[in-house]
């Protein structure tokens, strides 16, 4: 039996809502309390990633270490349970510090980050900031950001209280020492959007910026861990 042209269409459609479907389930299988945006995000996070990667996405480093004037152990923020949190305790080991967000198309990059802090335990710190910044993608509480984040993505390392990273009078400190080359020796890149990147060395000193679009898992930031 010969099949006309509008049929096969049809066949080939509905094969492609059936397999779209199915991908879409077993990506979520183990998603919890996660709404339905959520849910399409982390489904289209690897496309997303694929076609960001073509494009390729801005990256700066400080080749020559210049030190920061105003020391990176100076800082203090508040942790996502309320507790102070002193980076004067983080040194001798690296840090990579990221603004996140829950309703994201990178969002599941904490899946990503939590694999490199897996990976490098011994020698490097994650420290995700949660911030409502950019098309309010972050619009819940710390404790359901917390939530989100273990139940979702398993995430154990380090998560500060949400507050603002981009550069206005309500900025974080710590993205204020980050994007001020005043203080950190070199950078005034602020974050470009959710799950930029900052990587201090064991030493306090800022060496790298990484754009959302660069996996956490890329061999660019496993290699600068890696130094």
């Amino acid at each position: 039996m010969t099949i006309n042209k509008p049929k096969r269409a049809l066949i080939l459609l509905l094969l492609l809502v059936a397999c779209s479907f199915i991908y879409f389930e077993i990506i979520n299988i183990n998603s919890q309390h996660m709404t339905g945006k959520q849910k399409i995000a982390k489904a289209i996070y690897p496309a997303l990633m694929a076609i960001t990667k073509l494009f390729g996405g801005k990256e700066k480093s400080n080749p020559n270490a210049i030190a920061p004037p105003v020391s990176f152990y100076n800082l203090q923020t508040i942790a996502n349970d309320g507790k102070q949190m002193s980076f004067e305790n983080l040194k001798g080991k690296k840090i990579l510090i990221v603004n996140t967000a829950s309703d994201c198309g990178y969002t599941a990059q904490y899946d990503d980050l939590q694999k490199l802090h897996e990976q490098y335990k011994d020698k490097l710190i994650i420290i995700g900031f949660p911030a409502n910044d950019f098309k309010e993608q972050e619009k819940g509480t710390d404790e359901d950001i917390a939530q989100f984040c273990k139940i979702n993505y398993g995430v154990t390392f380090p998560l500060a209280k949400k507050s603002s990273v981009i550069k206005s009078a309500e900025q974080n400190n710590v993205f204020e020492w980050l994007s001020n080359k005043n203080k950190n020796g070199w950078n005034d890149q602020q974050p470009t959007w959710n799950f930029s990147k900052y990587l201090i060395n064991e030493n306090g000193v800022l060496m790298n910026y990484f754009d959302p679009s660069i996996s956490p898992l890329s061999k660019d930031v496993t290699e600068a861990i890696a130094k």
